[in-house]
């Protein structure tokens, strides 16, 4: 099948760039970097390094947290007037925790065509790397600095029965692990991955006190992406066989069928239906 050429005018391009290892960015977003009119880069600095590596002669304008209320009407400007955009991170996918985010709302708001080109993301990568259930997860991304806010993110995370993926900077990172321990345990599985895709990459675990011990004796360094499994579901409480005749005579009462009462209060019970018609046919042949 034909690709259509690229970029096109007009559109907004999500460029993943490597989180690590430069061999991991893809032929496509070489080729589009290359070609684009206007690149916008979380750090020209940077990502200077990385366009001028690749020979890209394209116009380079910073895009970050502190410059988009005047940047993005600038960018969207561009689009109109039908040039091609592409906006990277620093490193990984553009759009997770960072303003890339912003950038794609007002670009689809006024109506601007936008396009993403896969590329590598801490976030995937840590996960499928972790060994912990990746079927259902939540990310967190870099929780609060401080205060009320981020005391309600832990006790949240610490009931979250599916696995949780969160950032954290080096400096951070003893500070969390020593929350995750206080909300969590310390015996909840945590995958602590570092450096991914470099050349000292490592993968710190398998639980959060055995993390927490390594870094105490290993200072951190690098980027970290934590991957932590989730809590264990709440135990269903069973009721007892005084309670399951109680509410099984009180539903019959009502008008249902012994059959119906069973069916009807096995969910909340946490005994089957069967067991549930058993015991009130006991109980009726005993009182007989």
């Amino acid at each position: 099948m034909k690709q259509r050429a690229e970029p096109e005018a007009g559109v907004l391009y999500v460029v993943g760039t490597p989180i690590g290892n430069l061999g991991d960015l893809s032929p496509r977003a070489r080729a589009l970097l290359i070609a684009v009119d206007t690149i916008a880069c979380e750090d020209t600095r940077h990502s200077g390094q990385l366009l001028t590596a690749l020979g890209s002669q394209a116009r380079r304008c910073s895009f970050h947290q502190h410059n988009t209320h005047t940047r993005i009407p600038q960018l969207l400007k561009e689009l109109g007037d039908g040039h091609s955009i592409a906006v990277i991170s620093d490193a990984g996918l553009p759009g997770i925790s960072d303003p890339g985010e912003e950038l794609v709302k007002a670009a689809r708001k006024a109506d601007h065509a936008v396009i993403c080109i896969p590329g590598p993301c801490a976030l995937t990568t840590a996960l499928v790397s972790s060994g912990l259930p990746s079927g259902r997860f939540c990310f967190e991304g870099f929780l609060p600095s401080k205060g009320k806010e981020r005391n309600e993110r832990l006790r949240t995370i610490a009931v979250e029965e599916r696995t949780t993926v969160l950032y954290e900077a080096p400096h951070r990172l003893l500070k969390l692990l020593k929350e995750l321990a206080e909300h969590c345990g310390g015996e909840r599985p945590l995958q602590v991955g570092r450096e991914l895709t470099k050349r000292h990459e490592q993968q710190i675990g398998a639980t959060v006190l055995s993390a927490l011990r390594h870094f105490e004796e290993h200072s951190p360094q690098g980027e970290f992406t934590l991957v932590l499994g989730g809590a264990s579901a709440p135990e269903a409480s069973v009721f007892s066989d005084e309670r399951c005749l109680e509410e099984l005579r009180r539903l019959i009462a009502q008008g249902l069928k012994p059959s119906e009462a069973a069916r009807e209060l096995a969910p909340s019970s946490g005994r089957s239906r069967r067991d549930l018609y058993a015991l009130l046919h006991d109980a009726e042949n005993q009182a007989n």
